[in-house]
């Protein structure tokens, strides 16, 4: 991005945000290099002064005087290089608070985006790249550059020769760090391929560990592993091998060149067309020359992995949905109903639709059940009105708004929700229960678990409301932590409330307390959406929805569905019975 960025597509893109914000330090490290660049003349200015000037005069207080003098550059120098280096770190902090809120909010969006398979904390390495790059040495070697033929002005003012053996060399150097560009930039991205598969590979027996060990599959995850990390490794050792190549030939290069100028100087000094304090002065400033050259190939190898890095990190914050540039109306709460309005929905990154022309509405007070065979859309129906999956076609209104009309962030004051794979988060009962409100009341902790029928299990914790369950809950089991899921959905009494399979780990006592919590959602003038397996869970509702591939069959009275569910476990005992009549008399 260039100084002419628009605001609006600054807003829209925080790297680019941070550039234009950073353009003043930008400028300052520019200078700044100038003047490093101009006092790095000072070895060759104090050599040329010592062979034609002191010796030649066998001056002693010319000699103090210049190392004085020098002296004082090279403190300046230091003092420049140093602030130089902060610069760049304070650069690197400000690209870090540029980019971080939209990191963390792409690591929140990603997974959704492809549909739960996403896991992947990419975004964050690629900001640690890039922000490792720019507070290290690359940037000041790539800022050094531009100087290159300030040095090589001074070698052909010497003697044209000179200038153009020290123009050779550089030409020579520029070839190798072009040669560089081209064969590491493949290998850089082979390695980030190969590094995301292991990456995912990990994270994959992590999550499933306990599956892993328990049916023996720990062997062959590990062979498989092993192909990835080869792969990884092979990878990074012939990137490795290229850039520490190229590395040993530059500064071989630049040696031979140093010797080259030595030599042309000499054959110079012979003729008389130079001095002896010029040979030295042109071979320093040759080496000077070449310098940021040789460290550009030394860190090319940095270069490109933050240039992918930041490829790949701007490709992730795009993804993203832009951000309105004013703050939408903040509407009424919902109070009313609920209306689905022909929708269709898929799967992120999924084209065929899983559901198609589901349509209802219910009222306040009312609780839907969602039945139907695996894989029917009951869960895609689920995300959907909690919007999650947006529809294709139609809308999906709360009190005839569509949910679109709320931030994610209000909308969830409106929306409780428990999904079909439970997921908590490192922290407290209470911060669990409270979604990790900052100021969460305590009174509405307790009205939530006691709606979910949890106070009591949750008092016998070791420290009750302030124990902590660890990643993802571990320290409690699967029903409870269904049940604390539960409490968290109904925290704050929500007025859309979407349970996805809520009894699929429930004893009994868990049943009775779902159906409590479904009526006392009702009571209160709710909305609750059930989606079941099994008919207790529907207990509590008074219609349900019957879905079959992804389409509506029918919404009947529960009442009439229970009975018809009855009915064959009633008829299969008599005909069980007559089977076994029939078989003895055979």
């Amino acid at each position: 991005m260039n100084g002419k960025t628009k605001p609006s597509e600054a807003a829209a893109d925080p790297a680019a945000a941070w550039l234009v914000s950073c353009r003043g330090a930008l400028a300052a490290l520019g200078l700044f290099s100038g003047v490093l660049n101009l006092m790095a003349l000072t070895g060759s200015l104090f050599m040329l002064q010592v062979y034609d000037r002191v010796l030649a005069s066998r001056s002693l207080a010319t000699l103090v005087a210049l190392l004085v003098l020098v002296a004082l550059l090279y403190a300046a120098q230091t003092v420049l290089d140093a602030v130089r280096a902060r610069i760049l770190v304070r650069l690197a902090c400000l690209f870090d608070e540029a980019v971080s809120p939209s990191v963390h909010a792409a690591i929140l969006r990603l997974p959704l985006l492809a549909g739960g398979r996403d896991h992947s904390l990419q975004p964050l390495a690629e900001m640690d790249r890039v922000r490792a790059f720019l507070a290290g040495p690359g940037p000041a070697a790539l800022l050094d550059l531009p100087w290159i033929p300030l040095y090589l002005g001074l070698c052909f003012l010497f003697h044209p020769w000179i200038g153009m053996t020290a123009l050779a060399g550089s030409l020579v150097l520029v070839a190798l760090t072009l040669v560089a560009e081209v064969l590491s930039r493949a290998r850089a991205r082979a390695i980030a391929t190969t590094g995301a598969k292991r990456a995912r590979l990990a994270q994959a027996g992590h999550r499933n560990a306990e599956a892993v060990r328990a049916m023996g599959m720990a062997p062959r995850l590990g062979e498989l592993w092993a192909e990835a990390n080869l792969a990884h490794r092979e990878s990074w050792r012939r990137t490795a091998d290229i850039v520490g190549t190229l590395g040993a030939v530059s500064r071989a290069a630049r040696i031979m060149l140093q010797s080259a100028v030595l030599a042309v100087g000499a054959w110079l000094a012979i003729r008389e067309e130079v001095t002896g304090g010029a040979i030295i002065a042109a071979a320093i400033l040759t080496a000077r020359a070449l310098a940021p050259v040789d460290q550009a190939i030394t860190h090319w190898r940095s270069f490109a992995s933050a240039r992918l890095a930041w490829r790949r990190l701007k490709e992730a914050l795009d993804k993203q949905q832009p951000q309105p540039q004013t703050a939408p109306l903040e509407l009424p709460w919902p109070s009313t109903s609920l209306s689905v309005e022909g929708v269709a929905v898929s799967a992120p990154g999924i084209l065929p639709p899983l559901l198609r022309d589901v349509r209802f509405e219910l009222t306040a007070g009312q609780a839907l059940g969602v039945i139907g065979p695996s894989g029917s859309g009951k869960s895609t129906l689920g995300r959907a009105l909690v919007g999650l999956w947006p529809p294709l076609v139609g809308q999906i209104r709360l009190d005839g708004a569509p949910l679109e009309r709320w931030s994610p962030a209000l909308l969830g004051h409106h929306v409780g929700y428990l999904p079909q794979d439970v997921q908590l988060l490192d922290g407290t009962v209470s911060q669990n229960i409270s979604r990790f409100a900052a100021d969460a009341a305590s009174d509405a902790i307790l009205k939530a678990a006691k709606a979910a029928g949890v106070h009591d299990m949750i008092l016998r914790l070791p420290e009750g409301y302030e124990t902590r369950i660890g990643e993802d809950g571990a320290a409690l089991s699967a029903g409870q932590r269904q049940r604390l899921a539960l409490a968290r959905a109904l925290y704050g009494d929500p007025f859309l409330v979407v349970l996805d399979e809520p009894n699929a780990n429930l004893d009994l006592e868990g049943e009775h307390a779902l159906k409590r919590a479904i009526l006392a959602i009702r009571r209160r003038g709710g909305i609750a959406v059930v989606i079941a397996h099994h008919p207790a869970a529907l207990a509590g509702t008074n219609l349900v929805l019957t879905l079959v591939e992804g389409r509506m069959r029918a919404i009947e009275r529960t009442e009439d569905v229970l009975q018809r569910m009855r009915r064959p476990q009633a008829s299969a005992r008599p005909v069980s019975l007559l089977k076994d009549r029939e078989a003895r008399r055979a």
